[in-house]
């Protein structure tokens, strides 16, 4: 079973992004005086880096994580477009797709940072739409393109390149083929977005362009469902900054990420940072709530980096693998919370339990098999000290630290909780689950606790064991078989 976490598929994945391609500048330096013609400080340059931006930002994402990625836009003819490419040279990227227009300048966004503080920003740029032998020469590309891509990723900054006339070129071929098209939109009008599979606004975009003020969750909830009414997309994931993203799908309940909070340094580029990681997490079989976890994940450590920055693999897959754990390990006092609000949303609440000490297959049945009775899986897993006094001396093999992160790593459990065997009434008063669960070697009435469970309105489950299979059986016949 390969973990919603494993991002080693996306070196396979071929992305198609199309946008409004730019050069973000750094000029770095350091302040020591005021201007004597004017009441401004005077920076002294100490270096310049030039870095891609917009579009370009998203290239260069998903290259960092090793995706196969082609690129289209539309560029100007002189030293700036001349860097652009380069770069897209350099990191192995598929750029036929960039027209070069010699009447339109190449946008660079020039920032001034003196002792780690942005000082001013300087933008060069035309905001008109491109030529119309542009526009055909994007046709075309996009037209050859997608069917051989995995995932198509928009990113509109609004600089006249995605145009309502080319986002449904896009979408009727992505229809024929059964491509996904994701984009960034831009702008109060997000109808020109009509026809893609998900957008992915910032809070503040959001709010503007459904006309709702949002200032809570129930302000979120009803601006993201006019805008799916407004857009006509199938999905939306709204960014929230420091407070993580909302997820929102046609029929289910909104499914919200938290971010994990860490040291912001700059918020330049973690939207481009966010379409890239999502759509390479889709291309690579990851469902759309796996790919908002690891998107999530992403913008947390790109906004702890300064300037329009990227992660490597190894960066993410360590961070997954923290926030996953995080994210799933809870006390017994954060479930309650926890459970009380999901309860409240009218989700139903399944608990299993044990000591899950050397995971074998019957365990992985369990846990899918008990996710599918109910929307929310709690584990609840036996500590160090009860495992031994269940199973003897030598008990638990594998210690409670352990089997939490083993356990977290499985996308059909949502939360794990450890426990001492004699807080099992409490646990189960703190949860009361709608459903508690065991393997057909037990009955109904010799699982503990199901009186409890029953006399609260929940019941017990007893799921098929089909293979004669047992923790205890396999460390067993290790010991008696050394050599096996």
């Amino acid at each position: 079973m390969t973990s919603a976490m494993d991002i080693s598929a996306f070196s396979n994945c071929r992305i198609l992004v199309v946008g409004d391609l730019m050069i973000d500048e750094y000029v770095w330096g350091s302040v020591d005086r005021i201007s004597p013609e004017a009441p401004v400080q005077v920076v002294i340059v100490d270096r310049e880096e030039y870095t891609l931006g917009g579009a370009g930002n998203v290239v260069n994402n998903l290259a960092a994580l090793g995706a196969q990625v082609s690129v289209a836009g539309v560029i100007g003819t002189r030293a700036d477009g001349d860097r652009l490419m380069g770069m897209f040279t350099a990191m192995d990227v598929d750029a036929s797709g960039v027209v070069r227009d010699p009447v339109r300048p190449t946008t660079r966004k020039t920032r001034i940072i003196a002792a780690n503080q942005h000082v001013l920003r300087i933008d060069r740029e035309t905001r008109s739409s491109i030529s119309e032998d542009a526009h055909q020469a994007l046709d075309m590309f996009i037209r050859r393109k997608l069917p051989q891509s995995d995932v198509m990723l928009i990113s509109d900054y609004g600089k006249g390149v995605v145009t309502p006339s080319l986002i449904q070129t896009a979408v009727r071929i992505a229809d024929a083929c059964g491509k996904i098209v994701i984009g960034d939109p831009k702008g109060v009008d997000f109808s020109k977005y009509a026809g893609l599979t998900l957008i992915t606004p910032n809070q503040k975009e959001a709010a503007l362009a459904s006309g709702v003020d949002i200032a809570d969750d129930a302000g979120l909830s009803q601006a993201a469902h006019r805008l799916l009414d407004i857009s006509g997309v199938r999905h939306l994931l709204v960014t929230r900054g420091k407070d993580g993203m909302v997820l929102f799908e046609e029929g289910k309940s909104p499914y919200a990420i938290p971010a994990e909070a860490r040291q912001v340094y700059d918020v330049s580029g973690a939207g481009d940072t966010v379409i890239a990681v999502f759509g390479l997490a889709v291309a690579a079989g990851r469902s759309f709530r796996q790919a908002a976890v690891m998107a999530n994940t992403a913008a947390g450590l790109v906004v702890g980096k300064v300037g329009t920055a990227t992660i490597t693999p190894a960066e993410l897959s360590t961070a997954l693998r923290h926030d996953a754990i995080s994210r799933k390990h809870k006390s017994l006092a954060e479930l309650s919370k926890i459970v009380s609000e999901l309860r409240r949303k009218g989700n139903r609440i399944i608990l299993t339990n044990g000591c899950f000490d050397l995971l074998h297959a019957g365990h992985i049945h369990l846990f899918s098999a008990s996710k599918e009775m109910g929307d929310v899986l709690v584990v609840a897993i036996d500590d160090d000290t009860s495992v031994r006094r269940l199973k003897g001396n030598g008990r638990p093999v594998i210690g409670a630290r352990e089997r939490v992160r083993i356990l977290s790593a499985l996308d059909s459990i949502d939360y794990v909780v450890v426990f001492s065997s004699e807080m099992l009434p409490q646990l189960i008063e703190t949860l009361r689950p709608d459903v508690l669960t065991k393997g057909s070697n037990y009955t109904a009435d010799t699982v503990l606790g199901h009186e409890q469970v029953e006399r609260m309105g929940g019941r017990v489950a007893l799921v098929e064991v089909t293979e004669s299979i047992s923790s205890s059986e396999i460390i067993q016949s290790i010991r008696s078989n050394p050599a096996k």
